[in-house]
């Protein structure tokens, strides 16, 4: 029987790239998105019909948001990933807590509960896997985006503590933690920044949303179940 998976976010760069490389490794989906309609008609139209199991649509900047999304998600699931790209630039001194509300809603308040909502039945089960899409920034902090690297080490600790704590149940908790992907949110970049960052990274080249999906599909694959809370960069060694 094909195994279920969860992708939120999935309506972006990144998280189509993994739904379309887990439906070519027979997974069947669960596809998140908040806003964006026609980039998720847009990716499902190039899935496989028995790929898609539920298109899901919801706001998780807020609890109320998380709620309705969770009392809509009445099926069970093997495996879910976080891939949401929202993200905040700008000087925390310039930051508004409504920003810094919604950040922590989309990135750590929905990352909790989501996980929260869907831990009993892996437990039951004795397997599952969660995967978490973090930044490398979460690990050594940006400039201009301490909301963003904030939430995404919160994002980090989850991971290392979350899969302690489940790992005698048998599920998997891991992250990726990618560098500089060549996705809409880099679009902010001039030609010239992105030259001198590129300029930067040992292999020369932006990553790809496709790297990104690859390590995701091989943190499911059953051969990598003893790897447990790790988070993988996808960097370029940048």
């Amino acid at each position: 029987m094909p195994k279920k998976c969860l992708i939120i976010g999935a309506s972006g760069d990144i998280g189509k790239a993994i739904a379309i490389r887990l439906a070519d490794d027979g997974f069947q989906l669960l596809l998140h998105y908040h806003q964006n309609a026609k980039a998720i008609a847009e990716l499902t139209s190039v899935l496989p019909d028995e790929s898609v199991l539920a298109v899901l649509q919801g706001d998780l900047g807020n609890n109320q948001g998380i709620q309705l999304f969770l009392d809509n998600l009445d099926l069970t699931v093997d495996s879910v990933i976080f891939a949401s790209g929202t993200s905040h630039i700008g000087l925390l001194q310039d930051t508004d807590e409504a920003a810094m509300d919604r950040m922590l809603s989309i990135q750590v308040k929905a990352l909790w509960s989501i996980s929260k909502h869907v831990i009993p039945a892996m437990v039951q089960n004795q397997s599952g896997h969660i995967i978490v899409v973090s930044s490398i920034w979460g690990e050594s902090g940006a400039s201009c985006e301490v909301i963003y690297s904030s939430v995404k080490g919160a994002q980090n600790s989850f991971i290392k503590a979350l899969g302690k704590e489940l790992a005698p149940s048998g599920i998997t908790v891991n992250g990726v933690s990618p560098g500089f992907i060549d996705t809409k949110m880099n679009q902010l970049f001039t030609d010239e920044e992105k030259s001198s960052i590129i300029g930067e990274i040992p292999v020369n080249r932006a990553g790809k949303p496709v790297d990104v999906a690859h390590v995701v599909s091989f943190l499911l694959d059953e051969r990598s179940g003893y790897i447990q809370s790790e988070i993988i960069n996808v960097s370029g060694a940048w």
